[in-house]
Parts: C-alpha cells; structure tokens; sequence
C-alpha cells in the first residue's frame, strides 16, 4: 500500500499514486496548452505509481483504468473515462451530468473535471477545537446564506470567503454562534433526474472525490477555506464541516463513472451478492469493513485539520460509518479515528440513522460523540402542537437521559434541519408542498409533526399570524432552554420560509436562498435575547451548582400525579442562575432570572 495516495509534489519531481486494485492498466493524464498527455503508471501492489520529473502545482491532471467491462461484478473499467482522483483536493471546474458519463466507450475527458496538483501548505499549528459541547451550532448553507446578502461583495456572494465577511460574524457573534456547521462544500453532481426537471442539487450530498473542494462554492481552493476558518477562530467561532463518507454520486449501477467506480468499484462499494447495497438510499453504500474505505476517510478527515485548521466533522447517515455489514457500536473506524493524533480532540457529531437494515442508531455511538436528536425535534414539537404530556417535555430539556444517560451531554437539541421544514413553515403548513421538486410531491417526509394554526401556508388572517409568531417564540425558547448542545438551522432565527418545501435540496435559487431585507427583525430580536439569556445561564452554571426545582405553575411542587395529569397544561422550572415557565394553554415560554 502506497505510503501517501494523490499528487506529492518533492522538489522538481511529482509523484502521483492511485489505488486500483483489479486494473489491468492505469495511465496518468495530464493536461497543457489544450492537450493531454498519458504516462504509463507502475504497478505496485493494489496501487499504480507514476513519477514526472517536474514541479507540477497548478497542473490539470485525471487517471484512465483499463481491464474487464462487467458492471454485475463489480468491473466497470472503461479507459475512456477520464476518472478523478479519489484524493484530489481541488478541481478545475464544477461536475455537470451527462449520459455519457455512463455510457461505455464514450470519451469523457471534455466533461469531467480536472484535479489541480495544489500548491504546497503547512500544516497549521495544532489547538484544541473552539466549540464544546453545551454551545449553539448554526448550520448553514454557504452559497443560501450569502447568495444575497447585502453587506457581503457580490463577488464574494455564494462563497466560502462570504463567511470571513464582518457582516456575517457580527449576526453570528450576536446569536451566540459557538460553531458553524458548513453544509457539504467538497463537490457533487446532480442526481441525474434532476437536469431534464431544470433543477439543480443545492445541499451537496451527492460528493465525488470526498476532500475535493467544490470550485464554486470555494473558488479560492485551499486558501479560501483556510482563511476563512482562521477568521471565524478569530472571531472565537468554531468550524465544523458536514461530511459525506457514505456513498459517492455515482449513484446505482445506471450511475456515472466518474472515480472510485472506474477505479474499481469492488473494492470500495458494498456488493456482497454482486448487488450495489443501498443502506444510503442514493444507490451505493462504501464499505467500511474494507480497511483501504477507512483509510480513505481518516486521510480526509486528517486533511481537512491539518490543512485547513477545522474543529470537527458532521457524519451524514453516520451508521454507514459502523457497518460490517451490521451496525457495531465497536467498529473499527471508531478505533481508528480516537487514536489519530490530529483527529482524537475533533468534534465529532453523527445523523445517527441510514436507510439500511437496523439503521436507527440514536444513543448508540461512542460516548465522546454528539449525536443529532430527532427525538427532540419531534417531542417538542408535538407538545407545541398539542398532542404529546408534560412529562416527555421535561425530559427533552433535561437532555433526554432516556436516551443518552443521565449528564452525558450528547445530544444536539435541534427543532428544524437542512432537511424538512423550516422552523417558521412548521407552524404554517399542515402538509408538505414539495410540487417545485418534480415528483408529484411524493418525495420528502409525509409526517412533520407540523400545524398551520388554521391556515394553510401565507395568511393575511391577524389571528393566525399571532398565533403562529407565539408558537415559533415558544418553539425556540425551548430549544435555548434545553440542556445540552442546541443547533440552529441559518434563517429560522428571523422566519425563513421555503412554502412548505420540506425537500428543497434541487431549489438552488429564491425557494432556499436567504432574503436578508425582508427577515422578521422583531423574531431575529428575540432569538438574539434568548441566546444572551442561555449565556448568562452557563455562565451562572458554571459558578454555581445545586438541584433544579419542578414546580406547578400555582408554585407548589411537581409531583407524578401532575406530570401525567392532561389537566396540567405547565410548569416552572427552577435552577440557580436561571428559570424557565412553560404554559401550552398560553402559547407561551418565558426564560427569564429566577
């Protein structure tokens, strides 16, 4: 096994090494002036090595594979599929779908990108990540965020660099933000329904390459991504990056040839039948039992640190990452990556469910892991909405120690993600409205645990606007209530709304971006007040300590008859340094000194 994979440049020569263990052939393309050269590359063991006596930084260059065309075993080498390299770190353009890029024998060269042989950077300086558990992620969606921002350059709109902008830090300093979680920005392809719907993927959960960044999302490559963090750090603001390990966008087995497949697919998909196993539900599923899969993603992971600087990882379908083919809270993986020296501090937080058998894994992960807590957004929002008790309530502020354990403080409190409704749709649509995406709104999830306070959708209605600006101030003060980490999704602090869009990952435009003019400033005032209110609290915590106190909303203590009680609409509870009163037949959720 090579002892580094990708482009090294060493003085005047680049060494370039690729894994492809079933080849026949692998040949290194470069290009120049409009040309492109092929160089032999060495076989050595599974990998295939090619030395180029030249400093090559800045150069254009792909792989061909050659050997057997059979796609039910796993062999889809075709030597004319220019093919990215799997650690490409920069591209020279973004992926654009094609039927082509399927179709055997077609040459693909003047449709893939290019991976850029990138410059050299020092590692930086080893620190302990900025974020710690307890504090507020703000998730966001770089290119929706900034897309139309006012304050930001219109050169910089959509990109990496916006975030870096002081616009941007002081909303995100004035929230209390204690980390970004950045939405995929390695890139993607679209799905390929998508192109002939006039759509266009927007979240970038379909990756190619997984440390190749996206050249529109971060045009500036490396540097862009480095300054930016180094930035926000400044700024005392952590960086978390949402990474796909999963599945590649070479989809099922009508999918595109693009890397990993024309390198050889067996030896990265899951296949143990000879059938693409789908635990992803995007057509393929990386092999994590494959030690070569493992190296892959800890070389990304540790890429992304010592290059760039970053507090910690996000894992999409996290259970993927635990699959042998079962989910193994023991897995390897996790081993690996708590005894990495650059990786062992990192925070670490997994969407612990997949599509796969068993694929609901909440609680589940090592004890150092976060974990997004959909148990949270559902109960709370039943309660608001009327049908679930007092006492489920009172566990979720407390950190729902029925799931996790008493004081794990594991969970990552969260009422709206990327995925589903916004917050303010969640007290304004009944039902989802996903007719924009094409699929006769079969797609996205058919319950929300959502109301639309009498109205479906926009209302002119004085009422129900009332209504619905009380339910989402008691949605969010429970949320900056509650203990544990708590994660806001860029936008619902002032009302954004996607009309009930609960998939909106193909509405890269107006549907999803941010109108920063037309935000609800008096709800942007009052989330702002909640998060000073939640740092005055873990500031009191953090001088004082003594038991909470569950009262009835008459002042007398709470007892097991009352918690289960219907007739119980609330309760007060009390700390020191803070309080908190729920009443549901008020609509109302005060935080306020005790």
């Amino acid at each position: 096994m090579s002892e580094a994979y990708g482009a090294q440049v060493d003085g005047t020569t680049t060494r370039f090494c690729v894994r492809s263990p079933r080849a026949g052939a692998v040949q290194l393309c470069l290009f120049a002036d409009g040309r492109e050269t092929r160089i032999p590359m060495q076989h050595d063991g599974d990998d295939w090595c090619a030395s180029v006596p030249q400093d090559c930084t800045g150069l254009r260059y792909g792989y061909r594979a050659e050997g057997s065309w059979a796609p039910e075993r796993g062999a889809w080498f075709d030597p004319a599929k220019l093919l990215v390299d799997p650690y490409a770190v920069e591209l020279d353009r973004r992926f654009s779908f094609d039927w082509s890029l399927s179709e055997f024998g077609v040459d693909t060269a003047a449709l893939v990108p290019r991976a850029v042989v990138p410059p050299a950077l020092p590692d930086v300086a080893p620190a302990a990540p900025r974020f710690t558990p307890g504090g507020l992620i703000y998730e966001l969606n770089v290119r929706a965020l900034t897309r139309l921002h006012p304050d930001v350059p219109e050169a910089l709109r959509g990109t990496v660099g916006a975030l870096a902008q002081p616009a941007v830090i002081a909303h995100l300093k004035r929230l209390h933000v204690a980390a970004v979680e950045l939405m995929p920005i390695v890139a993607w392809i679209d799905e390929r329904h998508l192109p002939a719907l006039g759509l266009a993927n927007g979240w970038g959960y379909n990756p190619v390459a997984p440390m190749a960044l996206d050249p529109g999302l971060v045009p500036g490559g490396l540097a862009e991504l480095r300054a930016t963090v180094a930035a926000l750090h400044a700024a005392g603001i952590g960086v978390i990056l949402d990474i796909v390990l999963n599945h590649t966008g070479e989809s099922d087995v009508l999918g595109p040839i693009l890397s990993l497949r024309g390198l050889d697919d067996a030896a990265y998909a899951r296949r143990p039948d000879g059938t693409l196993v789908n635990d992803t539900g995007c057509g393929n599923t990386l092999d994590f039992a494959n030690p070569a899969v493992r190296r892959l993603a800890l070389d990304t992971l540790r890429h992304f640190v010592r290059r760039c600087g970053v507090d910690g990882f996000r894992f999409d379908l996290a259970p993927v990452l635990a699959r042998g083919p079962g989910f193994d809270p023991q897995a390897p993986f996790f081993a690996e990556l708590a005894a990495d020296p650059w990786l062992a501090d990192r925070v670490l937080i997994a969407e612990p469910w997949d599509c796969g058998p068993g694929g609901y894994q909440l609680g589940r992960f090592p004890a150092n892991w976060l974990e997004w807590n959909d148990r949270f957004r559902d109960d709370v929002r039943r309660f608001w909405r009327g049908d679930e008790g007092l006492g489920m309530l009172a566990t979720r502020l407390a950190g729902s120690s029925d799931i996790f354990g008493e004081g794990s403080g594991r969970s990552i409190n969260f009422l709206a993600a990327h995925d589903g409704f916004t917050l303010a749709d969640c007290v304004a649509y009944a039902e989802r409205h996903n007719e924009a995406n094409g699929e006769g709104n079969r797609d996205g999830h058919g319950e929300n645990f959502s109301w639309n306070n009498g109205a479906e959708g926009p209302s002119d209605d004085p009422q129900v606007g009332s209504r619905r600006a009380a339910d989402l101030r008691a949605l969010l003060g429970t949320l900056f209530a509650s203990t544990g980490t708590i994660m806001l999704t860029a936008g619902d602090e002032f009302g954004r709304s996607q009309q009930g869009n609960n998939n909106a990952y193909a509405q890269d435009n107006a549907l999803t971006w941010i109108d920063w003019e037309r935000r609800d400033r008096a709800l942007e005032d009052y989330v702002a007040g909640l998060a000073a209110w939640r740092a005055a609290r873990t500031e009191a915590l953090a001088r004082l300590a003594g038991p909470c106190e569950w009262r009835r909303l008459d002042g007398r203590t709470m007892t097991a008859a009352d918690w289960d009680d219907p007739a119980t609409t609330g309760f007060e509870l009390l700390g020191e340094g803070y309080a908190v009163r729920v009443d549901r037949a008020r609509r109302q959720m005060e935080l306020t000194p005790p």
